[in-house]
């Protein structure tokens, strides 16, 4: 039982990683109100945002620079102190993404608000639904 326990503390920040994906996925599939399910959206894009920086990280290892002058020239690099970097680049552009995507969002909410005088999903639907 204490190994269990053990395990689950040390992979807190998953657990709180899988919180915040299912609190934004419960967020944009039961809420009705429309700038609700965006709130939902930016939780669940943050916590997968989060989960790959955390993934990218490693104990002990340093950026990937390789100082030269220290008679580095001939030696064999060893990729096991070095992080990688490709995740921590690819999250910046996730982050640019999610802001667009909010963006968008936002403004298409803005002109379904000036149309339709309501952000309710069902209210909008039996407004379509008359037309």
């Amino acid at each position: 039982m204490d190994v269990l326990l053990d395990f689950l503390i040390s992979k807190a920040n998953y657990w709180l990683y899988i919180i915040l994906m299912m609190m934004g996925l419960y967020g944009i599939m039961t809420k009705k109100n429309l700038v609700k399910k965006i709130i939902g959206m930016n939780i669940l894009q943050t916590a997968v945002i989060l989960f790959f920086i955390s993934v990218g990280a490693k104990d002990e290892a340093t950026i990937p620079i390789i100082e030269h002058g220290h008679d580095t020239a001939h030696t064999a690099v060893s990729t096991s102190h070095y992080i990688n970097p490709l995740p921590h680049v690819l999250m910046l552009t996730a982050i640019v993404v999610a802001v667009a995507t909010l963006g968008v969002a936002l403004a298409l909410v803005i002109r379904i608000h000036q149309q339709y005088r309501t952000l309710e999903e069902d209210e909008i639907l039996e407004q379509i639904s008359e037309a």
